[in-house]
């Protein structure tokens, strides 16, 4: 096991793993695969700390945990009360969408400087989304040539609307609101995320009804090119508040992490 690397690209914190050394591209011998991680906004909400709970330290690929915006080294005055704030006044138009939209527009630049500061292969990159973080996971397959040899899900937000019916009250939809959440509808993009890369889709069998009622459905939709792990005893979270900062791993998590593990080590292959 190596020490993290900590660093920004291109404005983004972000958290590195060095490769495992028993692997086919083992550290300090050239270059290695990369998989970019994106976390959740429920714990761990940080780079770091899902840095600590999926670490994947057996893979012998970097794995590069970007900070989602406004959360961890870039929360508004060291708490996530901004965000509060953000969510209250409209879910999905001022919190939902800017924070996956602003995550999928900085990536390509944020690649571009990974890409100079670390050893990591010129291939096609791995890339895994937790909760929120699965839905910049997924416009990366979806809406970008960034290519990709596979990807995952954790407790993924696949249908927007399913993570708007979870918060309190009856959310009012007009036109603008009704195009932008049709377009985070990722089962209706399957065939696109089909042609692009394979994908894993875990699911928490504790998670909300309705999330994992769309791990199904976008599992269905993808058929052959696309993976189920269900997770008994897993509930949304990864780990326990306040999920900022680095956490011992739990045991559902462990679980998910190794499933994780196997998935982009059988994959690695494809990465060139």
């Amino acid at each position: 096991m190596h020490s993290p690397i900590t660093g920004t690209a291109a404005g983004v914190p972000f958290t590195a793993l060095p490769p495992a050394g028993d692997g086919p591209a083992p550290a300090g011998d050239g270059p290695a695969p990369l998989i970019v991680t994106w976390h959740m906004l429920d714990a761990p909400r940080s780079n770091a700390a899902f840095a600590a709970a999926l670490p994947m330290n057996d893979l012998p690929a970097w794995r590069v945990h970007l900070g989602m915006p406004m959360c961890g080294a870039r929360m508004v005055d060291g708490s996530t009360d901004a965000i509060v704030e953000l969510f209250q006044k409209d879910p999905l138009m001022s919190f939902l969408f800017p924070f996956v939209r602003q995550a999928t527009e900085e990536f390509p630049a944020a690649l571009e400087s990974i890409r100079a500061q670390l050893p990591v292969a010129d291939g096609p990159i791995g890339v895994l989304g937790g909760s929120l973080g699965g839905a910049v996971a997924l416009r990366i397959l979806a809406g970008t040539d960034i290519p990709v040899f596979a990807g995952a899900v954790v407790n993924g937000a696949i249908r927007m609307r399913s993570v708007v019916d979870l918060f309190p009250g009856d959310y009012r939809y007009d036109a603008g609101s009704e195009k932008v959440v049709d377009g985070l509808d990722f089962v209706a993009k399957a065939g696109v995320i089909a042609g692009r890369a394979p994908l894993l889709v875990v699911s928490g069998e504790l998670d909300h009804p309705a999330l994992r009622t769309d791990a199904f459905d976008l599992v269905d939709a993808l058929g052959e090119r696309s993976e189920l792990l269900s997770i008994p005893g897993l509930a949304h979270p990864l780990a326990d508040e306040p999920g900022i900062e680095p956490a011992p791993q739990l045991p559902p998590a462990r679980e998910v992490d190794a499933g994780l593990t196997t998935w982009f080590r059988r994959h690695l292959a494809d990465a060139g």
